[in-house]
């Protein structure tokens, strides 16, 4: 991630190195007083410098899970804050008939196709999580697309507002390539229009959208629209 004009953030060089989906919670206050120095190299071009200097980190293998998560062990940890993410509860289609029970929603997340154990005579995927209610719904791959979304909580580097409707590149997850899209913001949510659908648009994931290399910020998904 490059930053020259101290107000502004911009995608590293290296797109699959690529941290602003992470950062784009950063306020335009602190990036007066960040640096990134590494947005412009490679990772390999990172690596010949760090041998070049002599550093033991220079072949440290790519992190890979969480740091406080010990062992990997994802679930113990959301036990502990959401012990009701393990609770029974119904499976449903999307015509709201049960048609199964699972054991936990803590098991599944939207756009998921693994692990369902229902057999629909289809492929079927995760469509929507009612955490509310604890039920779970599938369905086809084409009933997990959807055309737009609400996003909230916003932060904004490259413009203090949004107050037009905004062409940008939105990503909903951080291996996402991106999408084209529409945005429109009215008071304190962004609403986001995909033209072709999107799936598996998940809330409480971070939706970051992008004019070319600038990022203008972002904030959490909190639902999905058709």
């Amino acid at each position: 991630i490059t930053n020259n004009d101290k107000t502004n953030m911009y995608r590293a060089n290296d797109l699959n190195r690529d941290q602003s989906y992470f950062l784009f919670n950063t306020t335009r206050e602190q990036l007066d007083y960040l640096r990134f120095p590494l947005g412009n190299l490679l990772k390999d071009e990172t690596r010949d410098i760090a041998k070049k200097l002599e550093l033991n980190v220079a072949d440290k293998p790519d992190s890979q899970d969480i740091c406080f998560v010990p062992n990997g062990d994802y679930s113990s940890v959301i036990r502990k804050f959401r012990p009701n993410s393990f609770k029974s509860g119904k499976i449903l289609d999307v015509s709201g008939n049960n048609i199964g029970d699972h054991e936990g929603i803590i098991n599944y997340t939207i756009g998921q196709r693994k692990g369902l154990g229902i057999a629909l005579g289809y492929p079927a995927y995760v469509t929507n999580i009612n955490m509310k209610k604890n039920e779970v719904t599938i369905g086809s791959f084409d009933e997990l697309k959807r055309d737009g979304m609400y996003v909230n909580k916003l932060n904004f580097m490259k413009y203090e507002n949004i107050n037009d409707k905004l062409n940008v590149d939105t990503k909903i997850r951080y291996n996402d390539k991106g999408n084209p899209s529409i945005i429109e913001q009215v008071d304190d949510t962004v609403k986001v229009y995909f033209g072709n659908g999107v799936s598996a648009i998940t809330p409480g994931q971070a939706a970051v959208f992008y004019e070319n290399n600038d990022v203008i910020g972002g904030g959490w998904i909190k639902s999905s629209f058709d």
